[in-house]
């Protein structure tokens, strides 16, 4: 008996890292002549950075635009904005526990150190705003501004964020 194998749809992710893992080392193995390759891969690494970056300027008034013909299309405003203020509230006391609460605790498990006063809460509280924007639904949105966080205010390598 012949074990049949199924097709399954989608990308195979796993396959996909390999893939980028084995030809990052054989880009580094080549030494000099792998260097263009890499330069090339950084470069193109940047510009998609920008290109999201542009992306998520213009993605408010996509949303906003989007919100304003369901409004227009509501019949009971005074439902929707009840179900909004309790969304808007749910949505705040979930962020704030979980940044205020659940993550300090765990920098606190990890380091035993205050998370509170640290340098690292104080310098990523511009990605932490970004969070609560309808940007948040992908994290790629906010990708960019982390990175950037991190390198400027934390000091952390280009090459590690």
């Amino acid at each position: 008996q012949i074990p049949v194998g199924t097709e399954i749809e989608g990308m195979n992710i796993l396959g996909l890292v390999l893939f980028a893992l084995v030809l990052g080392v054989a880009l580094k193995k080549l030494g000099q002549e792998g260097e263009d390759l890499i330069r090339f891969f950084n470069s193109f690494n940047e510009a998609t950075m920008v290109l999201v970056s542009w992306i998520m300027w213009y993605v408010p008034i996509g949303i906003m635009f989007l919100v304003g013909s369901k409004i227009v299309e509501m019949e009971d405003i005074v439902l929707l904005v009840t179900s909004l203020g309790k969304y808007i509230f749910a949505s705040i006391l979930g962020h704030f526990i979980h940044g205020g609460i659940i993550l300090p605790l765990i920098y606190f498990a990890a380091t035993r150190q205050n998370p509170y006063p640290t340098r690292q809460c104080l310098a990523i509280q511009c990605t932490l705003m970004c969070l609560i924007s309808p940007c948040s639904l992908s994290s790629s949105a906010t990708l960019p501004s982390m990175i950037k966080c991190i390198e400027e205010n934390n000091g952390v390598d280009k090459r590690i964020s």
